[in-house]
């Protein structure tokens, strides 16, 4: 189990690193996540949904996604509210402080799935979430050191040296649990340190010394690396998120709208890989007024992040630039960019107006739709392939559809999606998250968009999905040279067997 000492410590990224140099080694590995709260989901080839990072994590270990490596799922709706996904399927919403009632039920589930897919691997490397030590909620931890102990596991512990505290953070964590967990924690790992290791080794001999823990590696700061594929919010922020410097005189300006309750910005990464793109966030009308392409991402919560377009100002601006400029809305984006939302179930708010750039009326119904599609462009036959989760139903009342598709498991069966508007041809949207990692569609796309508005585009040399390769390459590069993995190999071999975990 890899643990951290706060939230954005580098315990996705240290998983993903572990995932891909265990794998290269040729280890049958996996990942796992026993409980997220995040926004940015995935879908597996069966329809379930399960957190973004181990998408991430799975590309890294070779393996295919499975429900099972992200049990539980808590999807923010409000600021007290979750929707609660179980093994990849929505079971209700629940108020931050009743969640404690469900632990009990959502227990055996997520030690089941940790134990079968233990069985069907050789090793499984765990990602813990938030803070190791968060000792008010360690009666109802599900994801960390409780489960370690549950399931008879080894850990250890990411702290984040860039962010200064570093070993406090790493013995106050120590220090604050109860000796049945610390037994547990068997190793501290350095993350992002900048400059001459050899400056640290006092300190860590010190902290050595005081918890009888090794400390496995000093990992140095990532510098400009971009990591794609992100899931926490807190990384949103982070430098390169989405900001991107282009290398052309006049690069193509693309501006997201940053929604509130923004979901899988992953639908962004292959822009901000373009060397050509000059990608920035937008939350104001100022922010989008040079823009050649203005994106309206996925949302959790569209009737409410539409109100919060218009109390920017957004939602004219928008439509005002539209005669000019291109715009593109994916998913919940899409949904804001027709004429209305019918939604009793989501926000409860009934019909309400969206920004009318499209033909487009959408009604929030269950089941929810959660799959993996495929199909084509229809103008041009460009092939794409991608995934959808959402409740909305958007139906054209007009205009033109945009691709065809069909869901995964019924290749053939294609329908119609999303929309382009006749009058408006510079305004189209679909519901397919990751349409934008098809090369050919993201190319055609941004030439169009830099013919019109005169700027300069040639396409990365290097397609996305080698990019993405590229990423977790270098993150195994990362570990390999900086952290001690036979050591941390050494400690998995500890572990319970399969069947035999000690239990909660």
């Amino acid at each position: 189990m890899v643990l951290g000492t706060t939230s954005g410590a580098g315990k996705s990224t240290v998983v993903t690193a572990l995932c891909r140099a265990l794998a290269r080694r040729g280890v049958d590995v996996a990942p796992f996540k026993a409980q997220n709260m995040s926004n940015h989901s995935a879908v597996t080839s069966d329809g379930g949904e399960l957190g973004r990072a181990q998408a991430m994590q799975a590309v890294a270990a070779r393996a295919e996604l499975d429900r099972r490596m992200g049990p539980v799922l808590l999807k923010p709706s409000g600021v007290h509210t979750s929707h609660v996904v179980v093994m990849g399927e929505e079971v209700g919403v629940d108020e931050a402080a009743d969640f404690g009632d469900r632990v009990e039920r959502v227990r055996p589930v997520v030690l089941d799935a940790l134990t079968s897919l233990r069985r069907d691997h050789e090793v499984v490397v765990l990602e813990g979430a938030g803070g190791a030590a968060e000792i008010n909620l360690l009666d109802r931890d599900v994801v960390n050191l409780p489960l370690a102990a549950a399931a008879g596991l080894p850990a250890v512990l990411v702290v984040d040296i860039d962010r200064g505290g570093s070993f406090a953070s790493a013995y106050g964590t120590w220090a604050l649990l109860p000796e049945r967990l610390r037994q547990h924690l068997r190793g501290f790992v350095v993350n992002s340190f900048r400059g001459d290791a050899g400056l640290l080794e006092d300190g860590l001999r010190d902290l050595e010394a005081r918890t009888g823990v090794p400390v496995l590696g000093v990992l140095p700061h990532l510098g400009e690396h971009l990591m794609l594929g992100i899931e926490d919010s807190l990384d949103l922020s982070a430098p390169g998120r989405p900001v991107s410097p282009a290398t052309a005189e006049r690069p193509v300006r693309v501006a997201v709208v940053r929604l509130p309750h923004l979901s899988n910005p992953s639908d962004l990464d292959p822009l901000v890989l373009e060397p050509c793109v000059e990608l920035r966030w937008a939350t104001r009308p100022a922010d989008i007024g040079d823009a050649d392409l203005v994106v309206l991402p996925g949302t959790r919560t569209t009737v409410a992040d539409l109100a919060w377009l218009r109390g920017t100002g957004l939602a004219e601006a928008i439509p005002h630039l539209s005669r000019k400029i291109r715009v593109l809305g994916i998913c919940g984006g899409y949904q804001m960019l027709g004429e209305l939302i019918h939604d009793d179930l989501e926000s409860g708010a009934g019909t309400v107006e969206g920004l009318g750039l499209l033909p487009v009326e959408t009604t929030f119904e269950r089941p929810k739709v959660v799959t993996r599609s495929g199909g084509r462009v229809l103008r041009t036959g460009i092939p794409v392939e991608g995934y959808q989760i959402r409740f909305g139903r958007p139906h054209r009342t007009g205009g033109q559809p945009w691709l065809e598709l069909a869901p995964w498991e019924s290749w053939g069966e294609a329908e119609e999606e999303g929309c382009v508007a006749r009058s408006r041809l510079r305004v189209r949207g679909t519901s397919l998250h990751g349409v934008l990692d098809n090369d050919r569609l993201r190319h055609a796309l941004l030439w169009e968009v830099a013919a019109a508005r005169r700027r300069t585009f040639e396409p990365s040399e290097v397609p996305y999905r080698q990019a993405v390769e590229d990423h977790v390459e270098h993150l195994a590069d990362w570990v390999e040279g900086h952290l001690d993995v036979d050591a941390v190999l050494a400690l998995a071999a500890e572990a319970a067997a399969p069947g035999e975990e000690p239990g909660w």
